[in-house]
């Protein structure tokens, strides 16, 4: 189960992908050869997302050696028998709290969204434009990546200038 769950949270904390996201890989969605992972995501329209070496390295693991040797092309299945593709992506959030608890992380957000809105936070203070963070969160819409540059305060106070008229 820990195997299968570092390579799913890596996932998520890498490439900002949807529990759904998750839910719905399957073993040919991996382009070994070139490092990239298809992803279809909510708008069912596929993407090509660049495989990290690091997330790449825990999918490898737990197909090697903790992925039941099924017919299921689907990439994540459970872990105990019947071996069945997760039913919701739910299950994933679950996951998601189970190891944040496993970590004695207390005080965060518990749902797989928590990674998608941290990925988008660091690649902000790390310079990146919302463009950027657009294209890899695959967001039709700049207006739905701009609600991820309200989430840092402290970088936006640092931005900020004062309205003419008001003290200093």
């Amino acid at each position: 189960m820990e195997i299968r769950d570092k390579a799913i949270i890596l996932l998520l904390a890498r490439l900002g992908l949807r529990a759904g996201d998750i839910c719905q890989l399957r073993l040919t969605d991996i382009d070994w050869n070139d490092g990239y992972l298809r992803v279809s995501g909510k708008s069912r329209r596929p993407d090509r997302l660049p495989l990290p070496q690091d997330a790449g390295d825990a999918i490898l693991d737990y197909i090697e050696r903790s992925r039941p040797p099924i017919a299921e092309e689907v990439l994540f299945v459970r872990v105990q028998a019947p071996f069945r593709p997760f039913s919701s992506s739910a299950e994933i959030a679950g996951i998601v709290a189970r190891v944040l608890d496993r970590g004695a992380i207390e005080g965060v957000p518990t749902g797989a969204h928590a990674f998608r809105h941290s990925l988008a936070t660091r690649m902000l203070r790390a310079g990146a434009g919302l463009e950027s963070v657009g294209t890899i969160l695959r967001h039709r819409s700049p207006a739905t990546t701009a609600i991820y540059a309200k989430v840092d305060v402290p970088m936006l106070l640092k931005v900020a200038q004062d309205w003419p008229g008001d003290r200093a």
